[in-house]
């Protein structure tokens, strides 16, 4: 019998029966491969995610990757058979911010797969065909299923604007750390710089692309042009910032504890320091980064470090480590 996970409560889930949704017009349904399990999906599962931003009983699963199966009304036949990765937020297309392509500023609210639309810890997925990003047909599924991570640190990448020979740094050694050091090493950067809190993960960092590592402290070098900060943390912040030249630009990816002291305004204005944030990834930032992913630019299955079957989803939320735990339908 095929089973989904459904997220009753804070902290209480079960494993229930699953009927694929039959799509309606526009819509395409997806035999999952494998979906991540990320730092959000934790905050779900213990309830201390935000209240705008969950909506209970829920399927988790907003990482994930597939194979459209059926195809509804409207949605090209070609598609049915491709293999598959999908944006999570449920935007409009139709108010300003939309039109403008950020779709995760969508003014008309908060709507994501995984949080409050059901999600990926199923065996099949049903959702707007339009979210989907198709993948070359060789694609390794298993490696798409970071994808959605992936397009998230493309977003920073992207609003980084880094420039081939600047001095650019990531804070940061997790999956988003590790993938946005894929994404800086691609623009041909003159140092790379990773900052880690141990040097647990330094040789995966130059495996990625990184030409240096420092741990985290009082001693760190100075004038990067670029960081990009993804620990999610106020500390992880004000190193970030620390790092960089007068005028250099700083990118926050992570999102830290409602009401840490981080950044000093009176530091980011004398240095004229250009402070820019990431939530989630608009549809630029999917393509970009699916586009690395064909062009054998981007390989993140090194970041996986379990693989686990849906039934296991109890013990996937309490595992540890830096590495991305993988639910396998």
């Amino acid at each position: 019998m095929s089973v989904q996970v459904v997220v009753q409560a804070p902290g209480a889930h079960r494993l229930e029966p699953h009927t694929p949704r039959t799509p309606g017009p526009g819509e395409a349904l997806v035999a999952v491969h494998a979906v991540g399990i990320c730092g959000s999906d934790r905050e779900l599962y213990r309830g201390n995610r935000a209240a705008p931003y969950v909506r209970y009983p829920v399927v988790p699963g907003h990482e994930w990757s597939g194979t459209v199966r059926e195809v509804g009304a409207g949605v090209p036949e070609r598609l049915a058979g491709r293999k598959v990765v999908g944006e999570g937020f449920r935007n409009c297309q139709v108010c300003a911010r939309c039109h403008a392509g950020e779709t995760t500023l969508c003014e008309a609210g908060y709507e994501e797969t995984g949080f409050t639309r059901p999600g990926a810890m199923a065996p099949t997925l049903t959702l707007p065909a339009r979210l989907l990003h198709p993948l070359p047909d060789d694609a390794d599924l298993t490696a798409a299923a970071l994808l959605e991570p992936a397009a998230c640190v493309a977003a920073a990448a992207l609003s980084a604007d880094a420039r081939p020979g600047e001095r650019v740094a990531v804070v940061g050694t997790g999956t988003l750390g590790m993938l946005a050091v894929r994404f800086l090493a691609a623009v041909s950067p003159a140092e790379l710089l990773v900052v880690g809190l141990d040097r647990e993960r330094e040789a995966l960092a130059k495996e990625f692309g990184a030409n240096g590592f420092a741990v985290s402290g009082p001693d760190l070098p100075g004038g990067y042009d670029v960081v990009i900060e993804a620990a999610g943390s106020a500390e992880a912040a004000v190193t970030a910032a620390a790092l960089l030249r007068r005028g250099g630009r700083l990118v926050l990816t992570g999102i830290p504890a409602p009401g840490a002291a981080g950044l000093d305004p009176a530091d980011l204005v004398l240095r004229r320091l250009e402070v820019r944030t990431v939530f989630g990834a608009p549809p630029a930032a999917w393509a970009h980064a699916v586009r690395l992913f064909g062009a054998g630019l981007l390989d993140p299955l090194p970041l996986v470090s379990h693989r686990l079957p849906l039934t296991e989803f109890a013990r996937a939320v309490e595992a540890r480590g830096p590495g991305k735990v993988l639910l396998l339908p």
